[in-house]
């Protein structure tokens, strides 16, 4: 198939393309102007990569020429930030995938993919596991933005018969993953402990999530890719939650460091647990996540010495 990765040089998106060029798929790359390909290089050659402006329909218009399959991976900002600036969520986010997905459906896209957000979207758990019928209430503005982009790919389905899927995930982690970033505590954090640098952590650590490795995730984008799904929406994690604390003590063992760890006052963003239901996924794809915590950030330590 013809695929379109929107966001393809980022820690995400340049696995999954990684695994597209592999299963034979003819990928064409979009990612901001100046963005560094170093997370591409495995594959550049293979791929056809374009710069430009997400916000600009002048730039995303040729993108979507005999593209099967879109896959949407951009978001211009993070849950820990948008709070600050929603206008600008909104702006950035929400108008300029409401023109993407005008276009899509005017050249003939097949199927949008949307990465959406597990950890955001649902707000404060009513109850855990979480599943994909739970309420969903967002308390950050970037949960609010990812749950109207769903809203209006449901729409496009009734207008346009626009086929879609939205996978909303947890938190994945893994290699290529940035260590100087406000988002991704494990490689966060191992950056710090690699740098002997201390780590903040904001309330007492007991803030849990769920945590998944990057090579998990992506098996999901390809199956949601190369099927039809049975559903529109599915949770893509590990199925159990792990606390902040519990992954400085894995990375304690795994590093042979002892992480140095400074408490601040919790933030009113943070959920104090999400665990995601992943049995629709489990039982409609035939997926279930394959790497143990532990292996994974073990992966990814390895990945840091040799890449960094």
């Amino acid at each position: 198939m013809n695929i379109l990765v929107l966001g393809g040089a980022g820690f995400i998106g340049s696995h999954l393309v990684d695994a597209l060029v592999g299963q034979g798929h003819r990928v064409r790359v979009f990612d901001l102007p100046n963005v560094s390909t170093y997370n591409l290089q495995k594959s550049f050659d293979s791929i056809e990569f374009i710069n430009g402006d997400f916000e600009n329909i002048v730039d995303v218009l040729p993108l979507l020429d005999d593209i099967d399959v879109l896959v949407h991976l951009v978001g211009t900002t993070l849950p820990g930030t948008s709070n600050a600036n929603p206008a600008y969520d909104v702006e950035t986010n929400i108008i300029g995938t409401i023109r993407l997905i005008e276009e899509a459906v005017h050249k003939g896209v097949k199927k949008v993919i949307y990465a959406s957000s597990g950890g955001t979207v649902y707000g404060i758990p009513e109850q855990l596991p979480i599943s994909e019928d739970h309420p969903t209430n967002p308390i950050c503005s970037y949960g609010i933005t990812k749950l109207t982009v769903e809203k209006y790919l449901k729409l496009f389905k009734h207008l346009y018969d626009l086929d879609h899927t939205i996978l909303r995930f947890g938190n994945p982690y893994g290699p290529r993953q940035r260590i100087k970033s406000v988002q991704g505590a494990v490689a966060v954090f191992l950056g710090k402990v690699m740098n002997k640098e201390p780590i903040t952590i904001w309330g007492d650590g007991t803030v849990a999530r769920d945590y998944f490795y990057i090579h998990d995730l992506i098996s999901a984008f390809v199956k949601v890719i190369e099927s039809d799904t049975p559903s529109r929406v599915y949770n893509i994690a590990s199925g159990r939650s792990t606390s902040l604390n519990e992954i400085l003590a894995v990375i304690g063992e795994v590093t042979g460091n002892k992480p140095i760890v400074h408490y601040n006052a919790p933030r009113k963003l943070d959920t104090p647990v999400n665990c995601l239901d992943i049995a629709r996924a489990q039982k409609e794809l035939n997926w279930s996540p394959q790497v143990s915590l532990r292996e994974g950030i073990q992966n990814t330590w390895e990945w840091l010495i040799k890449n960094t």
